[in-house]
């Protein structure tokens, strides 16, 4: 856990766990999705060491760490006790416009897959170049066990993006991925004719081949390899249709009629309507995109190479990546986002340059790992770090992305499969026919894009304010003997309303000895439990005497109410939450017969102990005779 007291800030800056519905991640920010962001203290974010700036966009409040961001929200989840799945589509988002629904709807379902998604891309864009300077042959087993992994997630993207869509929608993921499987059936695809993963589908929407029936009706069968709509669409009801199964269904046969039901009405529905017209649809939106760019490849290049880093800031490109790839997926190449490949060269050709000339040493610092970064396509480091804050440098790495837009336009360079950023997009260049002149383009524009940046920005990219160099100054305000004093220490509270007993006078040998950790004994006058910390129930005896909880901060906490309670079978307990279950502070977690367990003849005496100990240099339990619930009971020295 390097990342554990980061992720604590900030959660804490986000306005806490209760104020976060969900979190996901992509390449370089924690993207949450948050009740109220007014709730958020943005200041402190941005001021943060670690954090490189804060976005509010598209309907998620973004915390832009950098490359080691999967590391940070690993920290977050555990930290938080976050799935990163709490916000299904079935909450209500009524401040949400429709375009920003939209944009978190489509990087929900495509963030999880980037990441596998450029790397089997990047492995069949290597193969393309060994085949291209004829290091293997085609039919050789390497270039066919290549070629396998490299199409392995395109091919079969229906069945990733089920899952990715079905827990977006609210569904069961694995009902999504049923769907997917069906729609890339191998005996179904193939009925249709040509190479099953770029085949172009030949009938039109008044007239189409029929191959099938299904219960007397006519099949139009589609080419779902590879697809991105249809899946999409068919989550999306499969969703709805499942809840409406799971509130008529008895929960006895519950778990299985349900997916039983929902499969049995999704898929042939899908193959039926939801398919047909969904491939319809893409097959508009791919030739629309296609006449846009036809008009002029060199003014499309100019736009997109232009405000791209724009898009990315405010998260607005995940409207152009469907699109992307859907026309792989239908038309086997997509120039539109190659026109964009020149971007992030023109950010490390700015960086660069600031590197040279600026004066203050933070920035200075942090030119070359943003440098790096952005050679492999990562431009957040460098945007949010460097050039944003300085203005024209930013301003100047927009107009090189233009230029060397406009040399992709001039080239007609076109993708020919998913891949990596920066230099690893470079193979992806490489068409059915080997090296041509879209794929040398690339290096020009590369040079175009670099060169522009970096002499423009050299040479017009600062003013003498932005240019000032370091100012050391003194701290201001000391730090206070009481917050020195709070520092490292967690304070559980108290469980419940009662008397404190130390732990040595209680009659059990395990608790009285410390054998199971350090801490103390209440004696409770009321029959009510409730959480001392926020965080996870890591333990509840299925007898209800007993309970364990993993704090926010990582302490181990066992209650356990009562002595040789275990006896009692679960008589006069009621749990009010279950194993695994997420608590905060305060919530009530069993209640209990107080008067009934003793006159069973148990001692009521309930150990309230760390046992995780050796975690901690310090366990110091209060000094009050009486507590109520919620006041402090043990402080954790760290």
């Amino acid at each position: 856990m390097k990342y554990e007291q980061l992720a604590k800030d900030i959660i804490q800056h986000v306005g806490g766990r209760e104020n976060v519905n969900g979190v996901v991640h992509c390449i370089t920010r924690l993207r949450f999705k948050l009740k109220d962001e007014d709730k958020a203290n943005t200041d402190a974010l941005k001021n943060m060491d670690d954090v490189v700036t804060v976005l509010k966009s598209g309907g998620q409040y973004q915390v832009v760490i950098g490359n080691h961001v999967p590391d940070v929200y690993k920290a977050v989840t555990h930290v938080g006790g976050f799935t990163g799945n709490e916000q299904s589509a079935q909450e209500d988002d009524k401040d949400t416009n429709p375009f920003n629904k939209f944009i978190d709807i489509i990087s929900s379902i495509f963030t999880p897959v980037l990441g596998v998604l450029a790397a089997t891309g990047m492995i069949k864009g290597f193969n393309a170049m060994f085949l291209a300077f004829k290091w293997i042959e085609k039919d050789s087993g390497t270039y066919q066990i290549l070629n396998a992994i490299g199409d392995s997630l395109f091919y079969f993207f229906p069945i990733f993006l089920g899952y990715t869509a079905m827990k977006k929608f609210g569904g069961s993921h694995f009902i999504g991925m049923a769907i997917g499987a069906a729609l890339v059936y191998p005996t179904l695809s193939g009925l249709t004719t040509g190479d099953p993963l770029y085949t172009l589908f030949s009938g039109t929407l008044f007239e189409s081949p029929v191959h099938i029936t299904f219960l007397g009706i006519p099949v139009i069968l589609m080419t779902y390899s590879s697809s991105v709509i249809p899946i999409i669409l068919a989550t999306f009801f499969a969703a709805k249709i499942e809840r409406g199964f799971a509130k008529i269904v008895p929960d006895v046969i519950k778990t299985f009629v349900v997916p039983f039901l929902t499969l049995l009405v999704i898929v042939p529905l899908t193959f039926l309507i939801i398919g047909p017209i969904a491939t319809w649809a893409g097959q508009l939106i791919g030739q629309a995109t296609l006449s846009i760019y036809d008009l002029s490849p060199i003014i499309a290049g100019l736009f997109l190479g232009a405000f791209w880093q724009i898009f990315v800031i405010f998260g607005l490109h995940w409207g152009l990546v469907p699109i992307s790839i859907n026309n792989l997926s239908v038309y086997g190449g997509d120039p539109v986002l190659a026109l964009v490949f020149a971007a992030s060269f023109a950010q490390i050709g700015a960086v660069l340059a600031v590197w040279i000339r600026i004066k203050q040493r933070k920035l200075k610092t942090l030119s070359i790992p943003a440098f790096i970064s952005g050679i492999f396509g990562v431009t957040e480091p460098a945007i949010y770090g460097i050039t944003l804050p300085l203005k024209r440098p930013f301003i100047i790495s927009c107009i090189g992305g233009a230029l060397g837009g406009a040399v992709l336009g001039i080239f007609k360079t076109t993708g020919y499969m998913t891949g990596g950023l920066g230099i690893f997009q470079i193979p992806t260049f490489i068409g059915p026919n080997g090296f041509d002149v879209g794929f040398w383009g690339s290096f020009v524009s590369i040079g175009v894009a670099f060169a522009a940046a970096f002499v423009l920005t050299m040479l017009f990219g600062f003013t003498k304010e932005n240019n000032k160099p370091d100012t050391v100054q003194e701290p201001t305000t000391p730090i206070q003997k009481e917050e020195k004093l709070a520092i490292g220490n967690d304070v559980i509270a108290s469980p419940f309303q009662g008397s404190v007993v130390p732990l040595s006078e209680i009659k059990d040998e395990a608790f009285a000895t410390g054998a199971l950790g350090k801490g103390v004994a209440i004696i409770p006058s009321e029959g009510k439990l409730y959480a001392p910390a926020s965080g996870v129930v890591s333990v509840l005896f299925p007898t209800k005497h007993a309970v364990g909880i993993t704090t926010d901060n990582g302490a181990e906490i066992l209650i356990h109410i009562g002595m040789d309670t275990v006896q009692l079978d679960g008589k006069f307990f009621e749990a009010q939450v279950k194993q695994g279950d997420r608590v905060e502070k305060g919530q009530l977690l069993i209640e209990f017969d107080l008067e009934s367990v003793q006159n069973a003849g148990f001692d009521i005496t309930t150990p309230v102990v760390v046992t995780d100990v050796k975690d901690y240099n310090l366990v110091a339990a209060t000094e009050e005779k009486q507590v109520k619930w919620g006041e402090p009971l043990l402080t954790l020295n760290i």
